[in-house]
């Protein structure tokens, strides 16, 4: 352990997906186990303090150019509000936009995702350089070609603030969509071995995790050849005792007969599905460079209505992408207006620098984009609002995750978000007063309509029983 990092406080800044998370997870125990206090940039705690020796790692992210910019907006208000502090810019951002951080002031370093594993070591770097000539300093730029990337920096998944963990299985991707910067931020498709993870998903249960997230860039790529996803969820759920396990990511084509019969056959594995569809006419599928046509979406969500029901399906729509004429825009609203799934998470289309969308033909105005995907989010706002009234009086298992001005809030298995009602059985029990990292079994007792401008509704419940314990409440 180096001794120069007892005395350091280090604030970890987390931007974008699920990866990132992991990443950080992974970043706040490496640091942790260098002897730093590490905080959460959300966390009351991470507030300014007097001391000179603080860091602020801004984990960021690249999926559009303005993630980039926000991340600069936060090194320039950090540096104006803690002068003495360092301030590194790692991530997906640091990886693709040098741009923008190589030469911002304020930066102090700026590590891309293919040093990242040497984070720590620069940071150490960094202070013993203080007094050196400028010559002889660390450089402030760490980036090399992310494509002969081999590691995956495993061992990372839960935040010390966490009972969710996000486990990588797998990092970067081959698919080069033409709107997509990832694979040159992330690299090729590497996976973890089946067995490692297994040996990762019991550590995590073993420091507090209740659930288990398996994420990557494109976890319906894992596999060596020989292994596949479903390989993977086969072992966890056979080789773990982990209470659940559930699936970030897939698209379309991924989701197979034997995938849907794990489903069917194991409680543990939540029933839930974010569908990476982008659009729902082919056409525009086509421009996308997606591997999949409209049918494939309309396959996939009927299968999914057909064997899991009570199913929670959120996907991911761009609206307005290069190309997409009225009569196309309108055979996505169409074909997913007919269709079962549960919310959409719309994002109008953005141009993003590195990307082939740039070249192609048919740009739609902005108020155009703005339009279309208004149009997508009150077709979800009506969709989901009518799926959260149906839980009326039924009966969830929920994730009790922390405790929100009074009111616990929970996770269903199926990816609704509780607001558990403390009442006075409940707080009348020694060991429950808190509920944190439980699972407790609930009955939906209200449901409220989801205030102005928002997507979501509050589903209030009450507990019955701590599940797996057989405790009445």
């Amino acid at each position: 352990m180096t001794t120069w990092l007892k005395d350091v406080e280090i604030v970890l800044h987390t931007w974008g997906c699920k990866v990132n998370t992991y990443d950080s997870g992974l970043l706040e125990q490496r640091l942790q186990r260098q002897g730093a206090r590490v905080l959460l940039g959300e966390s009351p705690k991470a507030s300014p303090s007097s001391k000179a020796s603080r860091v602020h790692v801004l984990n960021t992210c690249a999926v559009t150019e303005e993630a980039s910019r926000e991340a600069a907006r936060q090194v320039r208000r950090i540096k104006a509000r803690e002068p003495l502090s360092r301030v590194v810019v790692t991530g997906c951002g640091a990886q693709v936009d040098g741009g923008v951080f190589d030469e911002l002031p304020g930066a102090d370093l700026v590590v891309a995702n293919s040093h990242k594993g040497d984070l720590e070591i620069l940071i150490d770097r960094l202070f013993k350089d203080q007094g050196l000539p400028q010559e002889q300093r660390v450089s402030k730029v760490h980036r090399s070609n992310i494509f002969r990337k081999e590691d995956l920096e495993e061992g990372g998944g839960l935040e010390s603030d966490h009972t969710r963990a996000f486990l990588k299985i797998q990092d970067g991707c081959n698919s080069f969509c033409t709107y997509c910067v990832i694979p040159f931020a992330r690299g090729k498709s590497r996976s973890i071995p089946i067995q490692r993870l297994v040996q990762r998903v019991r550590e995590l249960e073993a420091v507090g995790a209740r659930e288990v997230v398996l994420t990557g860039v494109h976890i319906g790529d894992y596999g060596d050849g020989e292994s596949r996803i479903e390989d993977l969820i086969e072992a966890v759920i056979a080789q773990t005792s982990i209470p659940r396990l559930r699936l970030s990511s897939l698209e379309p084509v991924e989701l197979s007969t034997r995938l849907i019969e794990l489903y069917r056959a194991e409680s543990r594995l939540c029933r839930h599905f974010h569908m990476s569809i982008q659009s729902a006419c082919s056409a525009t599928l086509e421009r996308m460079r997606r591997q999949y046509s409209a049918q494939a979406v309309e396959n996939a969500l009927l299968m999914i209505q057909s064997h899991l029901p009570d199913a929670f399906v959120g996907m991911d729509v761009i609206a307005g992408f290069p190309g997409e004429t009225e009569e196309e825009f309108q055979d996505t609203y169409d074909r997913l207006a007919s269709l079962p799934w549960t919310r959409l998470h719309v994002f109008p289309y953005s141009e993003r620098p590195g990307t082939k969308a740039l070249k192609l033909e048919g740009r739609v105005e902005i108020p155009v984009r703005q339009r279309r995907a208004a149009q997508l989010r009150e077709l979800s706002r009506h969709r989901y609002w009518q799926a959260a009234q149906a839980l009326q009086g039924r009966d969830l298992e929920a994730l009790a995750l922390r405790d929100h001005q009074g009111v616990m809030q929970g996770l269903s298995s199926n990816y609704w978000p509780i607001k558990i009602q403390n009442d006075d059985t409940v707080t009348r029990r020694e060991d429950s007063r808190s509920l944190t990292g439980s699972l407790v079994r609930v009955q939906v007792f209200r449901v409220d309509p989801p205030t102005a401008g928002r997507m979501d509704a509050a589903i209030w419940a009450k507990p019955k029983e701590l599940s797996g314990f057989g405790v009445q409440l």
